[in-house]
C-alpha cells in the first residue's frame, strides 16, 4: 500500500509540472516601434489586441530607432521572462525585428540564464523561479520581411541617416553584425513579400517596397542580390525551402522560406493592422504556435 500511495505521488507530481507548464507567443516589432516598453500586452505597432496570433501572445517592444546592440536587452529580458523553466516559445518577428532575435541567439543563445516565473514588473523584468540553464526554450521562430540580410534604402539613405537603426540595416552592416548561422538549431520560417513600393527603384529583385527577397528570404553572403519569382526574366529564382536558390545562391542555416509572395501582392508594412506580409505570418502563427 505504501509503494502504491508513494506511486501515485510521483505521477502527481509529473501532472502537476506537465500542468504548469505554458507555451508563448512573442512577437518582436521592427523599425519605428510604437508599443509601450516592459508592457507585453502593448499591441500599437501591430494592430488590434484581439487578434489571433499564435498561443498566449506577447509583444516585445523595443524603440525601433536605437542600434540593435543596445535595445536587445529589452529581448533578453521576454525572453527570460517566458521561455525558461518549465515554459517553452514562438516568435514572430518583423522587419529588424529578425536582426533582434538572430543577434540574441547568435551572442546569447549558449549563455546561462535564470529561470524566471512569467510574471513582469513595469519594466519588463520577471521574477526569479529558481535554478538556471542554457540559453532558451524556443521552439521555432516566424519571419515576415526579415531585415537580416539588410535594406538598400539605408545604403543609399532612404531614411534619417542620423538613426542609429538605420545605420544597423545598411545591408554590408547587418550581414556582419553576427553569425547567421548560429541559431542554436532553432528554424527560422522566412516570408518574403513582393508587393514593391517606392523603394522599389534601388531594391534588387523582388521586394515588398522596403526588403529585398535576399534579406526576407535569409539568403546568406556578405552582400545582397537579384532574387525573383518564378517566371521573372533576367532574374533567379528565390526557392522555397532551405535548399539553394536558382542559380546557386544558399540560405544561412536553419533559413527556411516558407512563404514567396508569388502574386506581389503584400507589401512591408503592417499599417497598424497586421496587414501586408505579416497578414501572413499572422496566419502562421495562429494555425502552429499552439
Amino acid at each position: 500500500m505504501k509503494l502504491l500511495r508513494f506511486a501515485m505521488a510521483l505521477c502527481l507530481l509529473a501532472v502537476t509540472g506537465l500542468a504548469s507548464a505554458t507555451n508563448y507567443t512573442l512577437w518582436i516589432n521592427g523599425r519605428t516601434g510604437g508599443g509601450a516598453i516592459g508592457n507585453y500586452n502593448s499591441w500599437n505597432y501591430w494592430g488590434v489586441a484581439t487578434a489571433d496570433a499564435g498561443v498566449n501572445k506577447k509583444s516585445v517592444n523595443w524603440d525601433g530607432r536605437s542600434s540593435i546592440a543596445s535595445q536587445s536587452a529589452l529581448i533578453r529580458n521576454a525572453l527570460d521572462c517566458f521561455c525558461t523553466g518549465n515554459n517553452w516559445c514562438y516568435i514572430a518577428a518583423h522587419s529588424a525585428g529578425d536582426l533582434m532575435i538572430g543577434y540574441n541567439l547568435a551572442n546569447y543563445g549558449g549563455s546561462t540564464r535564470a529561470r524566471k516565473n512569467a510574471v513582469a514588473n513595469a519594466s519588463g523584468v520577471c521574477g526569479d523561479a529558481g535554478g538556471t540553464q542554457t540559453g532558451w526554450n524556443i521552439k521555432w521562430v516566424g519571419v515576415a520581411a526579415g531585415s537580416g540580410g539588410g535594406s538598400e534604402l539605408a545604403d543609399v539613405g532612404a531614411w534619417t541617416t542620423s538613426e542609429a537603426l538605420v545605420q544597423d540595416v545598411k545591408v554590408g552592416t547587418a550581414r556582419a553584425m553576427y553569425n547567421h548561422n548560429e541559431t542554436r538549431g532553432i528554424w527560422f520560417y522566412m516570408h518574403a513579400g513582393a508587393g514593391g513600393g517606392l523603394g522599389s527603384v534601388v531594391l534588387p529583385g523582388q521586394d515588398d517596397g522596403v526588403e529585398a527577397y535576399h534579406s526576407a528570404g535569409g539568403v546568406a553572403g556578405s552582400s545582397g542580390r537579384w532574387l525573383c519569382n518564378p517566371g521573372d526574366w533576367f532574374c533567379n529564382d528565390l526557392t522555397y525551402g532551405s535548399g539553394p536558390n536558382h542559380g546557386g545562391s544558399t540560405k544561412w542555416a536553419y533559413h527556411t522560406v516558407m512563404f514567396r509572395d508569388d502574386g506581389e501582392a503584400y507589401s512591408h508594412s503592417t499599417e497598424g493592422n497586421w496587414s501586408g506580409i505579416v497578414s501572413i505570418l499572422r496566419g502562421t502563427m495562429d494555425t502552429y504556435a499552439r
